[in-house]
């Protein structure tokens, strides 16, 4: 669990090969942020006495929104989805919301939740903003890494990445799957000289040996280690000498996919 204040606890559920289904409680209350497993969720529930109040997707892959309808109907709570008119998010009757929208739950009090449109993994990806600290970036930015390219253009995905980029650097970012070590392997073929890389690879290595998450990170970390983030810096390499950031991108998520 990732104790984030007195009353707010934010907790990743691991689910499938690699998944993070984040549940976000205060008091007896909780809302859950892509629960590609319904079961899951429900576990967790009973062994901390919660109440799910209310789900949140990112983006229509079944692995982030699998288990919702079970869970819905179960706990006859609102579903908030991207601003699209699939057929998921129509059987769901999801309250749809795109940039600029907030969200607003009775249970959690001064709660906010900011919604970012962050297309590129999918064209209908979002993201969710709590209280301008914590950012569930779902499959956009993963630690030192970002999302394949699905169904949105290299453009597309880095104007999300620059826009996650621009939050404060104490951001707490809570990806939707445990990829940062494979990240990393890939971030020091491309960036080898990066110390806070080499040390980050350390500690994640540390981290996972005790089969603990590498996750939330932060927004300093990943500007400061993640390649996805930094090809501005990395334009100054030899690799890259002078080359247009959105090319660098190219470059680099093209090589990501055959590593």
């Amino acid at each position: 669990m990732h104790d984030t204040s007195a009353s707010l606890a934010i907790s990743a559920l691991p689910a499938f090969s690699d998944n993070y289904l984040w549940l976000i409680h205060c008091g007896q209350h909780a809302l859950v942020v892509d629960p590609g497993d319904a079961e899951v969720v429900e576990q967790a529930l009973q062994a901390h006495q919660l109440q799910l109040v209310g789900i949140l997707l990112t983006h229509h892959h079944s692995d982030h929104v699998g288990g919702a309808a079970v869970l819905q109907q179960h706990w006859q709570c609102p579903v908030y989805a991207p601003y699209s008119d699939l057929p998921v998010y129509r059987a769901l009757q999801a309250s749809r919301v795109q940039q600029g929208d907030q969200i607003y739950f009775s249970h959690f009090g001064t709660l906010t939740i900011d919604v970012l449109s962050l297309p590129g993994h999918t064209l209908d990806h979002i993201a969710y903003y709590l209280n301008r600290q914590h950012l569930f970036s779902g499959d956009v930015l993963f630690g030192a890494g970002c999302g394949r390219l699905f169904e949105g253009t290299p453009s597309q995905m880095h104007a999300s990445l620059q826009q996650i980029a621009a939050l404060p650097t104490t951001t707490l970012i809570y990806p939707a799957h445990e990829y940062t070590a494979h990240n990393i392997a890939f971030a020091q073929t491309v960036d080898p000289d990066n110390p806070e890389l080499q040390q980050r690879a350390q500690d994640a290595a540390a981290l996972r040996a005790r089969e603990r998450p590498t996750l939330p990170t932060t927004l300093a970390l990943e500007l400061a280690t993640n390649p996805f983030l930094r090809c501005e810096a990395l334009s100054h390499l030899p690799a890259f000498l002078n080359w247009p950031t959105l090319d660098v991108f190219t470059e680099l998520r093209a090589r990501r996919n055959q590593f």
